[in-house]
């Protein structure tokens, strides 16, 4: 436990006092938020504020994960943990920079261009959908020396759910499938100061808990088997904790300055860089079917999306005054921090849901 905390710890201290050099590096830069002429009027107000922030947080998590495994060497259960890095963290850490890199691409074309275009809505699919397929292979077809892989051939909810076994191909298909909807979910998330950093903030320290609980009863640890048959199939369980606290760390210590009123955004950078975390978080604990629940704020405002498309391509009627749908809520007259927070409650709600069901579930199994 005390390397996710000194992670976490390190995470929080680098973001929050980097992100003012990063706003001043933005600013020199020109490195504003251009904002939509469709978007509410409200938001024209923010226009210039520095973006790109995600790189701040996520650089921070990179610091604060080497800085856990310097902790965690000095640990005396360190023959039964992931000392050394591991292909876990490569396919998380690498999920987080890369489809990071794709919105960053995404930020950078929108500075230059001083309009809200950016990449392509099909650019950024290839980005997501080259990086997914990239770790998805990585994840299922390198196995450690115990035969685990990262990701599972099998369907999991809670854990793997063994009589769903797809294989290796369609499970590279699946993989691809929650990290490109999980990246775009945090992504449609984004809009109102500090909303999709707190909800990721609650996500990704819940993933903490999922992994750590999973640590201390995991199947590779010989000890523990030895006199309890009930672990949790999961390859490197400790390095799932250490990396989602110091996600979770990292985004605090931006939240600090980016809620509102922000003086910076993470832009398309941070949202698709911790979207893709996400989704590896879920494929690497086992927990993709309780995603939809623990990130049940991401879904529903997703969903909102797909709704007004659909009923506006079949009927020509909008559901929302606008999508997503923060924005519907903007337009109904509500201020941007009563959205935020009542929005942080139902994530919250989502999240403490998810974690009574992942406990309840070996409650009864040891029941």
């Amino acid at each position: 436990m005390r390397a996710v905390i000194v992670a976490a710890a390190v995470a929080f201290i680098v973001s929050l006092f980097c992100t003012p050099i990063g706003i001043k590096v933005f600013r020199a830069l020109k490195a504003g938020q251009p904002i939509r002429s469709l978007g509410p009027a409200s938001h024209q107000s923010k226009k210039g504020t520095p973006t790109m922030g995600g790189v701040v947080f996520i650089v921070a998590t990179v610091i604060a994960y080497v800085a856990g495994h310097l902790a965690l060497t000095t640990l005396p259960e360190a023959q039964i943990a992931q000392v050394k890095p591991t292909v876990t963290a490569l396919v998380l850490l690498g999920l987080f920079v890369f489809c990071g890199a794709v919105g960053f691409l995404d930020d950078y074309l929108k500075v230059r261009k001083r309009n809200s275009g950016g990449l392509s809505a099909k650019g950024k699919l290839f980005g997501q959908l080259l990086i997914g397929t990239t770790f998805g292979v990585i994840a299922l077809y390198f196995p450690s020396t115990n035969g685990e892989t990262v990701g599972s051939t099998t369907i999991s909810f809670i854990r793997d759910i063994d009589f769903l076994n797809v294989g290796k191909v369609v499970s590279v298909i699946i993989f691809v499938g929650v990290v490109m909807a999980a990246s775009n979910g945090v992504n449609l998330t984004d809009g109102l100061d500090g909303l999709a950093t707190g909800a990721s903030v609650m996500v990704l320290g819940s993933y903490a808990l999922i992994a750590f609980w999973q640590y201390r009863h995991w199947c590779g640890d010989t000890a523990y088997i030895k006199s309890n048959s009930y672990c949790y199939a999961v390859r490197d369980p400790l390095e799932i904790a250490l990396i989602a606290g110091a996600a979770a760390g990292a985004c605090v210590g931006f939240l600090w300055w980016n809620t509102s009123p922000a003086r910076i955004f993470m832009g398309d950078t941070g949202a698709l860089g911790l979207g893709g975390l996400i989704g590896g978080l879920a494929m690497a604990s086992r927990t993709m079917l309780l995603l939809l629940i623990l990130g049940g704020l991401f879904v529903i405002i997703t969903m909102s999306v797909v709704i007004q498309i659909i009923s506006f391509k079949t009927t020509g009627k909008r559901v929302f005054r606008m999508s997503p749908l923060q924005h519907h809520f903007e337009l109904a007259g509500w201020s941007e921090v009563n959205i935020v927070v009542r929005f942080w409650i139902i994530a919250g709600i989502g999240v403490a849901i998810a974690l009574g069901l992942f406990y309840g579930e070996f409650l009864a199994a040891h029941g």
